[in-house]
């Protein structure tokens, strides 16, 4: 890079990376600091991203083929006791709801994106920038180090990922379970989120796993060989896919919610220089909404907008434009965070009067009409306010 940066990219992730093409596409200099670390297992997460994360994709040329992403055409959610939503593309004058995208793939499409794009400089470790962004994960040292304290809320439950192949195809359907479960040695069922997502393309017979359950429950189910896992998830799905068959490795990792105290901010004790979160170093979610990298691919949408329209003379470190950005992304993410939280809180309630209310409301809720249409919508990346949902569903 023959210029010095106009920005500094801290992490090399899916934001990072793509922030850092926006950026360029801007005719900023961009330093991306990526120090990978060697990882030993194959990746199995996969992740659902909304039309406007895949529209953002497709714009920077880095969006997967098939099989490496699978169309959603139908979710379907079940209760505790009988409750039972269906989404499906159909209802809403769409092809697919959303789109399952395996990490490894679109990490590479990224990565050989940056190595085009004269205006990145991939460097080893920070250098100095007017801005600074952070986009290094939940467990950010960079965040740490600036005095950014991250509001955690500790989930009693861990994450399980897995991939597995089925004997019956998924047929484009996401489909998820809110159920119980015995952890071992506590005497009260445990709240668990068991979710199987398409993969392999239209047709296909492999599932993403992502399985949220009491940590006990996690580290049982970890030590269970291959057959008797597949067979306890069988179960556990009621058989929804036939029999099942483990194709990765298993993974396991907290769940919380988290923000951070605030998102913007000088570089201490640098003059002129300035920083701002993106991503997981911002927010966490819980998964049951599978709204964790649509939400951080629309941080990087939105500062790039929030550059692109400055004054000519106002500098990328002014507080005031940094401001803007902090003020956009915050409500949107506390609003998806207050869903994802209240569901979670609401489906691990214990009791006959929780169970009634829970499963009444979501019968009710898939009977709404202009609500339920209005929060698939949301969901899809799009943004019908209610009244037109009202009359689209009217007509």
């Amino acid at each position: 890079m023959a210029l010095p940066p106009d920005i500094c990219i801290r992490g090399a992730g899916i934001v990072g990376r793509t922030l850092a093409l926006l950026l360029a596409r801007e005719r900023l200099n961009v330093a991306l600091v990526d120090a990978p670390a060697p990882s030993a297992t194959r990746d199995v997460r996969a992740y659902s991203l909304n039309g406007a994360a895949k529209a953002l994709l497709q714009d920077l040329r880095c969006w997967p083929e098939a099989p490496a992403v699978t169309p959603v055409h139908q979710m379907q959610v079940w209760g505790d006791d009988g409750g039972l939503l269906h989404f499906g593309a159909g209802d809403h004058g769409v092809g697919e709801l959303n789109w399952m995208v395996d990490v490894p793939v679109l990490q590479a499409l990224l990565t050989q994106a940056v190595q085009f794009q004269p205006q990145i400089q991939v460097v080893q470790a920070p250098v100095a920038a007017p801005l600074t962004v952070v986009c290094e994960g939940r467990a950010s040292q960079t965040r740490a180090e600036l005095g950014v304290s991250f509001d955690i809320t500790h989930y009693e439950q861990h994450a399980l990922a897995t991939r597995l192949v089925c004997e019956r195809a998924h047929e484009g359907i996401a489909r998820q379970w809110f159920g119980w479960s015995h952890a071992p040695g506590l005497t009260q069922p445990q709240a668990e989120v068991l979710a199987l997502l398409p993969l392999g393309g239209e047709g296909g017979r492999e599932v993403a796993l992502v399985w949220s359950v009491h940590p006990q429950r996690a580290q049982e189910l970890m030590g269970l060989n291959a057959e008797d896992f597949a067979a306890a998830l069988t179960g556990a799905c009621g058989q929804a896919l036939g029999g099942m068959q483990l194709s990765a490795e298993r993974a396991v990792w907290p769940l919380q919610l988290a923000r951070a105290e605030r998102w913007i901010g000088p570089m201490p004790g640098q003059n002129k220089q300035a920083f701002a979160l993106a991503g997981d170093a911002a927010h966490t979610l819980h998964p049951l909404a599978g709204q964790g990298l649509n939400v951080g691919l629309a941080d990087a949408a939105e500062l790039v907008q929030v550059i692109r329209a400055k004054e000519f003379w106002r500098p990328l470190y002014d507080p005031k434009l940094l401001r803007r950005y902090e003020r956009a992304r915050q409500a949107d993410v506390q609003a998806m965070g207050l869903v994802t939280d209240g569901l979670q809180r609401l489906f691990s309630q214990p009791g006959p009067l929780w169970q009634n209310l829970r499963n009444w409301g979501m019968r009710g809720f898939d009977r709404s009409g202009p609500l339920k249409h209005w929060m698939t919508q949301r969901a899809m990346g799009q943004s019908t306010p209610p009244a037109q949902a009202r009359a689209k569903s009217a007509s």
